[in-house]
């Protein structure tokens, strides 16, 4: 307790000083939620009628609940009032279902939860971007306030303390207060078991060499598995708002390890985590930086004019842009292009557009403004939102009420292995991609002197989406089909952004589909008449590149072509945190 109260003492004494420090005191409203919910109550005051009656259905509801309570603690059988949906975990333990009272408290809080959710879908009339905000930051709250967050409400917690007299809770609090230190007085949930990873050592250890460097990327070309390869180099651009091996964690779901055995010659932009001294890196940077410097690298080390190329997330959009620069120049040294749930299109940008309004947009330029970046930990914030009960809600209970350490989970250190953003660039993506819409624009976007027009991208391209995706939504990535003026095959994998594509043959997990014939314009029209497969969609991206060209070359060593050797993969940008 002695140690708790210290430690306190210190966070304390390190928020006031950081309080003292700032230029502008923060805005009571950063998010702009009030002005969302100031229209809806405006809205809703036009038509009472529909709140009085939504009231009445609770009312009616809750009536019901309490009389099923009754009987059922006479002994008695009752059918619910209401479920919680299907795999909702946070009411997993069996108390919530075979305890009266427990029963009761999840009920009223499912009851509950769905007036406040209809009473907001009832007000008519609203933007639809502030019908959505509305609509997201009622979720927020409602999860909060899931009796699955309190120690009084949690049986599975209660249980816990009892066993143990209380000491899950000191527990709890003292990775409260080493969360509280981590973030330096805010709040950084410790999902993992951070200590049992080492970049290089047990994850991202596929063996390779960097090969190329520059200001904004380390090119790493990894060791061949077989003694030919395909002739024509695989180029992957990660996206920059996190660390590349994503596409690397383990060997058993390695996409790199996996993509090397199928007889590529893989390299992958490992793009650096900048600071203020890249404040001015803009979008075209990136491209002369990233994708062009690579291929006149890959060309030096390979002698291959041509690659496949593949861009994930941001820089599946990256590579977009580059392709249609590219095309206003005529180079063709991208032969293929695979996109893994990117976004052109950003009219329908899903949760993610919460975000994306002129005043949100301000605060995040004043910010940059004054460091040169975007923290690295406020965009992992906002990603985590998305999935609050998953990534936020769900650790509050581990770690803060049930005492227990975080589990060592590679997905999650790289979750939690967050990157900068340059201000530039930033505000440049979120202003003309995600409130302007105007990559799918022709000629909206000028980088490097040339007007992009993503209709003169004419090679073959692979769309991947997944079912799931909370943050490139796969009906979007789907409009793709229809701006690419070549042949594109679309596949949509189940599960989520990041389940969804690393997912080797191996693991026996999740299903896709695949389309037959031309894409219709409509994703659920495509969807109605593809055909679902069991397993992987990886196996069926390996066929489709042998479909475009299948000649080999003997395996092409890294340091042995012409560029030499650098140092031994991961290289060294992936190695520097952002709180470095």
């Amino acid at each position: 307790m002695a140690d708790v109260a210290e430690r306190g003492q210190r966070i304390v004494r390190e928020f006031l000083r950081r309080q003292g420090e700032a230029d502008a005191p923060p805005s009571p409203d950063p998010l702009n939620i009030g002005n969302a919910f100031m229209e809806m109550t405006a809205r809703l005051m036009t038509n009472p009628a529909s709140v009085v009656q939504a009231g009445i259905g609770f009312w009616q509801d809750y009536l019901t609940l309490w009389q099923n309570t009754a009987r059922r603690m006479l002994g008695g059988e009752v059918q619910p009032v209401i479920t919680e949906r299907r795999g909702d975990k946070r009411f997993k333990d069996d108390a919530w279902r075979e305890n009266e009272v427990f029963d009761f408290i999840k009920q009223s809080y499912l009851l509950s939860s769905r007036y406040v959710t209809n009473v907001v879908h009832g007000a008519e009339g609203l933007n639809p971007k502030t019908a959505q905000k509305v609509d997201f930051y009622t979720r927020q709250f409602t999860d909060a306030m899931s009796p699955s967050n309190f120690w009084l409400t949690n049986p599975e917690v209660l249980r816990k303390t009892a066993e143990t007299g209380g000491e899950n809770l000191l527990k709890g609090l003292s990775n409260l207060l080493s969360d509280l230190e981590r973030g330096h007085g805010r709040l950084r949930i410790n999902m993992t078991d951070e200590s049992k990873f080492r970049i290089g050592e047990n994850i991202a250890v596929t063996p390779g060499k960097v090969v190329y460097r520059n200001a904004l990327m380390e090119l790493i070309q990894y060791t061949p598995t077989t003694e030919t390869a395909l002739k024509r180099p695989l180029l992957l651009l990660p996206p920059w708002i996190n660390k590349f091996y994503i596409l690397d964690l383990r060997p058993k779901n390695s996409f790199v390890r996996w993509a090397v055995s199928q007889g590529h010659t893989v390299f992958v932009c490992s793009w650096v985590n900048p600071d203020e001294n890249l404040a001015e890196m803009g979008f075209e940077d990136y491209m002369r930086l990233g994708p062009y410097a690579a291929l006149e690298a890959i060309e030096k080390a390979t002698d291959e004019r041509q690659v496949n190329a593949i861009g994930y997330c941001l820089g599946g959009t990256l590579l977009a842009s580059t392709l249609a620069h590219m095309a206003k120049r005529n180079d063709d040294r991208i032969a293929s292009a695979t996109f893994f749930t990117t976004m052109l299109d950003f009219e329908e940008a899903g949760e993610l557009g919460v975000f994306i309004d002129e005043e949100q947009l301000q605060a995040i330029e004043a910010k940059m403004s004054k460091r040169g970046f975007l923290e690295g930990s406020e965009m992992a914030d906002t990603f985590n939102m998305l999935r609050a009960n998953d990534l936020i809600w769900s650790f509050v209970v581990q770690n803060y009420l049930l005492g227990q350490e975080p589990f060592p989970f590679d997905l999650l250190f790289w979750n939690g292995d967050s990157t900068r953003m340059p201000a530039r660039m930033h505000s440049f993506y979120l202003r003309r991609m995600y409130q302007q819409n105007d990559l799918v624009k022709p000629g909206a976007i000028e980088l490097d002197g040339e007007a992009l027009d993503l209709r003169d991208i004419r090679l073959p391209a692979y769309i991947l989406a997944t079912r799931e995706d909370h943050i490139a939504p796969w009906k979007s990535s789907y409009k793709a089909t229809g701006i690419f003026s070549g042949p594109v095959r679309f596949v949509l994998a189940a599960s989520g952004h990041i389940a969804g594509v690393v997912n080797p043959p191996d693991s026996g997990k999740y299903s896709h589909w695949v389309g037959t014939g031309d894409a219709p314009a409509e994703p659920a029209e495509w969807f109605e008449h593809a055909t679902e497969f069991a397993g992987s969609w990886w196996p069926d991206w390996q066929r489709w590149i042998l479909a475009q060209d299948r000649a080999t070359v003997p395996a092409r060593q890294p340091g042995a072509g012409g560029l030499p050797a650098l140092e031994d993969a991961p290289g060294s940008y992936v190695k520097v945190m952002a709180g470095d």
